[in-house]
């Protein structure tokens, strides 16, 4: 009877387990509903904002985006980066991340490089707050892939203008 009650109990604690585990899961999962992520944002340019395309540092404010799936090669064409004022960019051009690959969406202008991993909004105002501001980065369908809200200082503990999200 011993052994009998001994595996009764056994076989109840499995259960649960895997109970606990199919339950965990997609909770743990909803995360990463998109392989894309913002992995960190330069918010705040180094040196004095100046909105100018020829003496300006826009260049130097970007948004780092991942590919964080182990199998999947992503195309950014379609994908939409905005603030929470509106102000937004649209990859309109093929860029593919492959698996573990970044890329910098940088203000300013320049030349698009797969090659160097970044692409330019070709815009030279600041698209980031320096104080706070919300980043959204959508899928082609319109849905989520990415949302981080961010206070200089809440985030942004060194004070280097870089936040890390991911």
């Amino acid at each position: 009877m011993r052994t009998r009650a001994h595996r009764t109990v056994l076989a109840a604690v499995v259960a649960a387990g895997s109970l606990a585990v199919l339950t965990a899961g997609p909770a743990q999962a909803a995360e990463y509903t998109s392989a894309l992520k913002v992995k960190g944002v330069q918010y705040d340019a180094p040196g004095t904002d100046r909105n100018s395309c020829s003496s300006g540092n826009t260049s130097e404010e970007y948004l780092n985006i991942r590919n964080f799936s182990r199998t999947a090669t992503v195309n950014l064409r379609g994908y939409v980066v905005r603030d929470a004022a509106g102000n937004r960019f649209t990859f309109t051009a093929n860029h593919y991340l492959q698996p573990g690959d970044h890329v910098k969406l940088r203000g300013g202008n320049g030349n698009d490089s797969d090659g160097a991993n970044v692409v330019y909004r070709d815009n030279c105002n600041f698209l980031w707050n320096n104080d706070r501001d919300t980043i959204y980065l959508v899928k082609p369908s319109g849905s989520p892939a990415d949302t981080h809200a961010y206070t200089k200082s809440g985030n942004d503990r060194d004070d280097n203008g870089y936040i890390t999200f991911h």
